[in-house]
C-alpha cells in the first residue's frame, strides 16, 4: 500500500479470490500441492478467470461457486472451539484459566517424591538408624486419664519449656480468673502450656507444698462433674491443686460446657485456691466457650527454638557435656525427650528454655516488665526466625546463606564427636545450623513450621547425621515422613466415635454427629485438592465432600449441617492451612481474591497418599465428590481436581481408570472428557505409569467411541501421552481425518497445542506435509491447524509460568508470539499461513485472522503490544506482488470498517511493517493503489 494511496483512499478494490488451479507463474510456497492435486490448491490472488459464454460453462461455474461456499462453511465449522458444549454454546471457554489451574495444582502435588515416600508399615514409631521416636500419642483419640501429674515431667516442664506469644497475658489470666480455657490446634503444644501455667500458678499459691499440685482430669466427666468434685472436695485433692481437662467435644452428642457451667466451676476453684485449664481444639464446638470471659487462643512455640533447643539439647548428651537446663543428666533423666501432650505432641518444650541457660522462676513478675506485659517480642515471622534471633546456644541464628563447601557439611555423616577437634560442640552447632538450612533438608520437610513432636524428631535425625549414626538418605526420609505422619493422625480413626454411645449427662444432643465430625476431614482432603483456588471454592467443595462422607457413613439418615456455625479461622488452624491475597479468574478477567494454601508443600501429597492408601472405604464418596468437581465450571476447581484425580490414579490404577478416568472419558459433555485427559496426562508424568496412559490413548484412538478419541486427542496435546512427538502426531491425524473429520476440529486444537513445545519445528514440518497430502481430510487439518494457531492466544496453551519467551507473552497470538521468539522458525509460519490465505475454502477464515493479528498491533491505550511479532511475520508473509495487493486491499477494508475503524496512522506504521522501503517507492511509481 503507497503512503499517497492510503491517504486518498481511493475506491475499495474487489476481493480477491483464490482459484481452482494454481497460475503457472505462481511458485509453491510452504510444501504447497502440486497442479493436479485438491482441485482449491493455492493460487495467485490476480490470476485471469476463464470466461465461457455458453449457458453450460455458466452452469458448471456457479455450481462450482455453490461447492466452493460449501466447502468454506465446513471448513468454518471445523475452525469452531470443540471445548464448547455441542448443545449450542456460543460464549468462549477460559482456556487460560484452565491452563493457569491445571499448573498450579501440578506444583502443589509434585514434591519430587517417591510414591512410598515413608515406611509406615509401623506408624506408631519411627526408627530411623538408631533413633528410634515413639508417636503413639499421636493416634486420634489417645487422651490423658484422671491423675497426678508427675513432679519430674513438671520439673522437666519448668526448665524447658518455650513460652509462646502471650504467656504473660494468659498466665495473668488464669490467676484472676482462677480458669482458663486454652483453644489451639491439636499437636501446637497447648496442653504443655497449660502444664506450664498450672505449675507455675500453683508453686506460688497454697498448694506450694504439695508433690501432687497438679492433676489430669478426666475427660469423659466434663467441667460439671470437675466442678461438683472441687467443690465438695472429693477425691482427696488437698486446696490449691490445678486441673487440666482435656473434655471431648468431638465425640456425637456431646454439648460443650455452656458459661453457667464455666461460671460454677471458677467459683470452686476460688473456694478451694485451686485453678483449672480446659483445652479445647478451635472449632464450632469449642468457639463460644473461646469468645467467653475464660476464653483464650494459644500461640504455637515458635519452630525455630524448638528446633535448635532440642538440637542443642541431643548433642549435648551424646557429646557428654552436661545438659543444662534439664537433660540427659538433669533431673527428669530418661531420654531427654519432652513430656506429651494430652493431645498427643510433645510438650513445647521440647527442650530448654530460650536462653538456654539454668532454671528460672517463672514466678517471679520479671515478665511483667517485658513489653508491657504482653510476652517476649518476636519478629512475627511463621518460624520464629530472624536476624535477632538467637539459637538455643545463645548467639544469633543464621541468615541460611553463611558460606558452606560444595558437599555441605550434611554430606560428611563421618564427622561425628571426636577427639581430634572436628567433634567438639561448638563446631557440630555450628554444622548443625548450616544443615538445618540446607535447601535440600528444608525442601524434604516440606512444613513451613515444626509442631513440638515433629520438631523433637527434626533435631534428633539432623543429631544422629552430625554424629554419623544417620545417612543422608535416611535422613532426607525422615525428613520426608513428618508429613505422612500428620497425614496419618488427621484421618486415623475420625469416625471411631459414631460407634459409641454419647455419654449420658441429662441434657439431649442438639445436632447430628456425622456431618460436624466429617467437615475438619472434608476440609483437608479439598485443601490437598484445590490448594490455591479461592476460600470460599475450598469451603464449599469441603462441604459437598462432608455431605458425601456422610451419606456413606450413615445412609439411612439425611446429615444435618448447621449454616451459621462454620469458622473459617478454625478450618485454617485445624488444617495447617493459611490464607493468601492472590488473583483468581473470573469469566476470563483476573480479579482479586483470597487463596488458601497448606503451610507445606508437602502436606497435599501426603494427605491423598494417607486417603488413597490406607483408607479404601472412603474412596467411593471421594469419588462421586471428584465426580461433582468435573462439572464445576470454574477451571480452578475442574482442573484441580482433574490434577488430583491423576495424582491417586498413580497410586492405583487400576481403581482410578476403572472409576474416574474411563466413566469420564465416555461422557457426553467436553468438560468431563477435559477432567479425564487431564488425569490421563497426569499419570503420563510418572515414569511408572507412562506405558499404562500410552497404551490406552493409543486403544482408544484406534478402537475407541468417539467420546474416546476426542478425550485421547487431548490427552495427545499435553505431549506425555505417547512415545514420540512423530508418534503424537501420526495418532492426532489418525483421529483428525477418520470419519470425514468428525474429531477435525479437536485435533486441530492439540495440533496447536503441541507447538508450545520444544518440539515446535517437528510439528511445522508435519503441517507443511499435510499441506501437499493427496486426502483432502489432511489438507483440512492442516489448514485448521494453521487458522487456529493465529487466533489462539499463547497463555490458552502454554504450560510454562511467566518468565520465559512465551509465557511473557501470554495475550499475543501464538503464531506471532513464535515468529518473534523463534525466528528461525519465522520463514515456516509464514509459508503455511501464506498457503492457508491462497486456498478457496480457508481463505475468508484466514483473512478474518489476519485482520485479528493487524489490529492486534498496539492496544487501545496505544501502548505496543503485538507489533515486534507482525514486524517479524509480514514482511516474510507478503515476499510478493499479489500478497501486498491483499494487504493493501485487507488494510482498506479495516479503515471503512463501520464498527472498528482502522485509523490512518495504524494503517501506514503496518504496511511500513509489511513492506520494505525499496518496495514501497516502487510500488509508489506503478501506483497500483
Amino acid at each position: 500500500m503507497a503512503d499517497e494511496a492510503v491517504a486518498a483512499r481511493p475506491a475499495e478494490p474487489a476481493a480477491p479470490k483464490a482459484k481452482e488451479a494454481r497460475s503457472p507463474e505462481a511458485p509453491p510456497r510452504g510444501g504447497g500441492r502440486g497442479d493436479d492435486r485438491a482441485k482449491d490448491a493455492p493460487e495467485r490472488a490476480d490470476a485471469p478467470e476463464p470466461t465461457d459464454t455458453s449457458d453450460s460453462a455458466d452452469d458448471e461455474a456457479g455450481e462450482r461457486e455453490k461447492e466452493r461456499e460449501r466447502a468454506a462453511d465446513r471448513f468454518k465449522d471445523r475452525t469452531r472451539d470443540p471445548l464448547t458444549e455441542e448443545e449450542g454454546e456460543e460464549g468462549p471457554t477460559d482456556a487460560a484459566a484452565a491452563a493457569r489451574a491445571r499448573r498450579e495444582g501440578q506444583k502443589l502435588l509434585s514434591s519430587n517424591r517417591d510414591l512410598i515416600g515413608f515406611d509406615r508399615s509401623d506408624i506408631g514409631q519411627v526408627h530411623i538408624g538408631d533413633i528410634n521416636v515413639r508417636l503413639d500419642a499421636l493416634r486420634s483419640g489417645l487422651l490423658m486419664r484422671d491423675g497426678p501429674v508427675p513432679a519430674e515431667e513438671l520439673l522437666r516442664i519448668r526448665r524447658t519449656h518455650i513460652e509462646p506469644d502471650g504467656y504473660v497475658r494468659l498466665r495473668r489470666a488464669l490467676e484472676a480468673r482462677r480458669l482458663l480455657v486454652l483453644g489451639g490446634a491439636p499437636g501446637t503444644g497447648r496442653a504443655s502450656t497449660a502444664l506450664a501455667l498450672l505449675e507455675e500458678v500453683t508453686r506460688a499459691g497454697e498448694g506450694r507444698e504439695n508433690s501432687e499440685r497438679v492433676r489430669r482430669a478426666d475427660p469423659a466427666r466434663g467441667v460439671r462433674e470437675l466442678a461438683t468434685q472441687v467443690a465438695g472436695g472429693t477425691g482427696g485433692h488437698p486446696r490449691g491443686t490445678g486441673y487440666l481437662l482435656e473434655p471431648a467435644l468431638d465425640r456425637p452428642g456431646t454439648l460443650p460446657p455452656d458459661g453457667m457451667d464455666l461460671d460454677q466451676l471458677a467459683s470452686a476453684l476460688a473456694e478451694q485456691g485451686s485453678y483449672a485449664v480446659v483445652v479445647v481444639s478451635v472449632g464450632s464446638a469449642a468457639n463460644p466457650l473461646l469468645a467467653g470471659r475464660y476464653g483464650a487462643i494459644c500461640p504455637p512455640a515458635p519452630t525455630r527454638e524448638l528446633v535448635a533447643v532440642r538440637l542443642r539439647q541431643r548433642l549435648e548428651e551424646e557429646h557428654g557435656d552436661p545438659v543444662r537446663g534439664g537433660g540427659a543428666g538433669g533431673p527428669g533423666g530418661g531420654d531427654g525427650r519432652g513430656p506429651r501432650d494430652g493431645d498427643g505432641s510433645r510438650d513445647a518444650g521440647g527442650g530448654r528454655d530460650r536462653n538456654g541457660g539454668a532454671h528460672r522462676d517463672r514466678g517471679r513478675d520479671e515478665h511483667a516488665d517485658r513489653d508491657g506485659g504482653e510476652g517476649r517480642d518476636r519478629d512475627g515471622s511463621p518460624d520464629g526466625g530472624g536476624d535477632g534471633r538467637r539459637d538455643g546456644d545463645g548467639r544469633r541464628g543464621r541468615d541460611g546463606s553463611a558460606d558452606r563447601d560444595g558437599g555441605r557439611s550434611g554430606d560428611r555423616p563421618g564427622r561425628g564427636a571426636g577427639p581430634d577437634g572436628d567433634g567438639s560442640l561448638s563446631l557440630l552447632l555450628e554444622r548443625a545450623a548450616e544443615l538445618r538450612e540446607d535447601p535440600e533438608v528444608t525442601e524434604a520437610v516440606g512444613l513451613d513450621d515444626l509442631r513440638p513432636a515433629e520438631a523433637e524428631l527434626f533435631a534428633s535425625l539432623l543429631a544422629g547425621h552430625l554424629r554419623g549414626t544417620v545417612s543422608r538418605a535416611e535422613l532426607l526420609s525422615g525428613c520426608r515422613g513428618l508429613a505422612a505422619v500428620q497425614a496419618y493422625e488427621w484421618f486415623a480413626g475420625v469416625d471411631r466415635a459414631l460407634a459409641a454411645p454419647p455419654p449420658g449427662d441429662g441434657r439431649t444432643p442438639v445436632r447430628s454427629g456425622t456431618a460436624a465430625l466429617f467437615h475438619p476431614v472434608a476440609f483437608r482432603i479439598a485443601l490437598a485438592v484445590l490448594g490455591g483456588a479461592s476460600h470460599s471454592a475450598v469451603s464449599a467443595a469441603a462441604h459437598l465432600l462432608t455431605w458425601e462422607l456422610s451419606v456413606q457413613s450413615d445412609p439411612d439418615s439425611t446429615p444435618a449441617r448447621p449454616l451459621f456455625c462454620d469458622d473459617p479461622e478454625a478450618d485454617l488452624a485445624l488444617s495447617r492451612a493459611r490464607p493468601a491475597d492472590g488473583v483468581v479468574d473470573v469469566a476470563g478477567s483476573e480479579v482479586t481474591g483470597r487463596l488458601i494454601f497448606y503451610r507445606g508443600s508437602a502436606l497435599p501429597a501426603a494427605v491423598l497418599a494417607e486417603l488413597w492408601d490406607r483408607h479404601f472405604p472412603v474412596r467411593a464418596p471421594v469419588v462421586r465428590w471428584l465426580r461433582l468437581l468435573a462439572d464445576d465450571p470454574r477451571p480452578q476447581v475442574s482442573m484441580r481436581a482433574a490434577v488430583a484425580a491423576g495424582e491417586l490414579s498413580v497410586r492405583d490404577f487400576e481403581h482410578g481408570y476403572a472409576e474416574l478416568i474411563r466413566p469420564l472419558a465416555e461422557a457426553p459433555t467436553p468438560r468431563r472428557r477435559v477432567f479425564a485427559a487431564t488425569a490421563l496426562d497426569q499419570a503420563a508424568g510418572h515414569a511408572s505409569h507412562r506405558r499404562a496412559v500410552r497404551k490406552v490413548v493409543d486403544n482408544w484412538s484406534l478402537h475407541g467411541t468417539p467420546a474416546q478419541r476426542w478425550t485421547a486427542a487431548m490427552a495427545l496435546g499435553y505431549g506425555r501421552c505417547a512415545d514420540s512427538m512423530d508418534d503424537t502426531l501420526d495418532t492426532l491425524a489418525e483421529i483428525g481425518v477418520r470419519d470425514d473429520g468428525e474429531q477435525l476440529a479437536v485435533a486441530s486444537l492439540n495440533v496447536v497445542r503441541l507447538l508450545t513445545l520444544p518440539e515446535c519445528a517437528t510439528v511445522l514440518r508435519r503441517l507443511a506435509a499435510w499441506t501437499g497430502h493427496r486426502r483432502e481430510e489432511y489438507q483440512d487439518l492442516a489448514l485448521v491447524s494453521i487458522v487456529r494457531l493465529a487466533l489462539t492466544d499463547v497463555d490458552e496453551v502454554l504450560d510454562d509460568e511467566p518468565g520465559t519467551p512465551l509465557g511473557d507473552r501470554g495475550d499475543w497470538p501464538l503464531l506471532l508470539a513464535l515468529a518473534a521468539t523463534r525466528p528461525e522458525l519465522t520463514g515456516k509460519l509464514a509459508d503455511l499461513f501464506w498457503t492457508a490465505l491462497n486456498t478457496a475454502r480457508s481463505r475468508d477464515v484466514a483473512l478474518d485472522a489476519l485482520e485479528t493479528l493487524l489490529r492486534s498491533a498496539s492496544r487501545k491505550d496505544g501502548r505496543a503490544w503485538t507489533r515486534e511479532g507482525l514486524a517479524a511475520l509480514l514482511p516474510a508473509l507478503t515476499a510478493e506482488e499479489q500478497d501486498r495487493r491483499r494487504l493493501d486491499w485487507l488494510l482498506r477494508r479495516m479503515m471503512r470498517d463501520q464498527d472498528r475503524p482502522l485509523a490512518e496512522e495504524r494503517a501506514r506504521a503496518l504496511w511500513r511493517l509489511a513492506v520494505p522501503a525499496r518496495q514501497r517507492r516502487s510500488e509508489e511509481e506503478e501506483s497500483h493503489g
